[in-house]
């Protein structure tokens, strides 16, 4: 993303099927990293009971990785600028693979958190450089595409990787859980090695652009403003819906079963959102903040048994599923002549703010209460409204998509 990449492959049958075999190969790594970095959302109580640290302090597990993705991101990119891209993406995967094979055998909860620092590294520079490298995989006319499965990664880890996560971690034990994503992102490097051409780099920018961006740019720092509102109120209460759940009575061993179903919405809520984003992306974003606003209030005042917990978590679900695809598509919407750096500074905010969203939220949960985060997160989603509907002033570089 912050590297602008060229040399499209010719657009023959034999380069696009290679080229989109390479692109699968990068979409199953960002599926692992993303997964590796959110997993510890479901898996708080055993791995704090396991490790004899509180939930808030478990919750330390999201907010390391997330605070160093979003400095790590700039900084690998232009690091690496002169290294050929394959490499680096195979290098950053198999640190990734490494720290969880580290953490699944950890007898120490440092242990745990030096490994959430590698895997920091990795899910900043890798998803900063795979967002561009479709430029050099595919022929042009389907490089819009080839971006957006990539980018599925990311909504698919968000969405489903993390409850199936959970899911292996309640049907054996969290280590395995870490050790299945950690096995994953090795087949992740292997599937690179192999299906992957080398990749030589080319023209890198400055980090004098991402400033630049940033305050020339209205529609960005809306966009930017957006993704830390939403954002942060999400992983503040979604970190530990596992000890509210719990607080309310459901069974541990159905807490799996219910963020699949809340995986399965999101999925639902990814495609809705894509069909609405191309009429309305003012009104989708909108919609987003009310219905994220709405779970969480619902679920801090209901009292729930498995059948409304589910529901409330479809409800949740649908929002956040919506959330990449729609503020991706904003960002890119209102810098189309500087995607690189606004995209940068964009995986910069939602990594920041999912550390920060965690990091609140365990002060919250350990001095209040696990319900006081879904209010402190509902409140932030629902500012979220006041952001874009103040948004229609900045008339000079909005998203093209009113």
């Amino acid at each position: 993303m912050t590297t602008v990449e060229s040399g499209v492959p010719a657009d023959t049958g034999r380069s696009s099927v290679k080229g989109w075999l390479a692109v699968l190969a990068v979409t199953l790594g960002i599926f692992s990293l993303m997964t590796s970095e959110l997993l510890p959302v479901g898996l708080l109580t055993p791995v704090g009971t396991a490790l004899d640290v509180s939930e808030g302090t478990a919750g330390l597990m999201v907010t390391v990785p997330g605070l160093v993705a979003a400095v790590s991101a700039p900084l690998v990119t232009v690091a690496t600028g002169r290294i050929d891209r394959r490499i680096v993406l195979v290098v950053l995967i198999g640190l990734m693979g490494a720290a969880n094979l580290a953490s699944a055998f950890a007898t120490s909860f440092t242990v745990v958190l030096i490994a959430r620092f590698l895997i920091g590294i990795s899910v900043g520079g890798f998803w900063s450089i795979a967002g561009g490298i479709a430029l050099r995989l595919v022929p042009a006319k389907h490089v819009a595409r080839a971006t957006a499965v990539i980018f599925g990664g990311v909504e698919t880890a968000s969405v489903l990787g993390v409850p199936l996560g959970t899911f292996i971690g309640d049907m054996s034990s969290w280590r395995t859980a870490f050790g299945a994503v950690g096995i994953l992102g090795l087949v992740s490097l292997a599937c690179m090695l192999f299906l992957m051409p080398k990749i030589p780099a080319e023209q890198s920018i400055s980090f004098s652009a991402l400033p630049k961006v940033f305050k020339t740019n209205a529609g960005v720092r809306i966009g930017i403003a957006l993704t830390f509102l939403v954002i942060t109120g999400h992983f503040l209460a979604y970190t530990f819906v596992r000890p509210i759940l719990q607080e309310d009575g459901i069974r541990a061993g159905s807490i799996g079963a219910l963020l699949l179903t809340f995986g399965v919405a999101g999925i639902c809520g990814n495609f809705i959102a894509g069909a609405l984003i191309t009429k309305s992306l003012r009104k989708t974003v909108m919609g987003i903040s009310v219905v994220l606003t709405a779970g969480m209030v619902i679920l801090a005042v209901v009292d729930t048994n498995i059948f409304t917990a589910g529901a409330i978590l479809v409800l949740w679900g649908l929002g956040y599923g919506a959330v990449p695809v729609t503020f991706q598509s904003w960002i890119m919407d209102a810098a189309p002549e500087a995607t690189e750096a606004a995209t940068s500074l964009y995986v910069s905010a939602f990594n920041l703010s999912i550390a920060l969203g965690a990091l609140f939220g365990g002060f919250a949960v350990d001095g209040i209460g696990a319900t006081s985060v879904l209010w402190i997160g509902a409140a932030l989603a629902f500012a979220a409204l006041f952001v874009v509907g103040g948004s229609r002033r900045a008339t000079t570089a909005e998203p093209a998509a009113p």
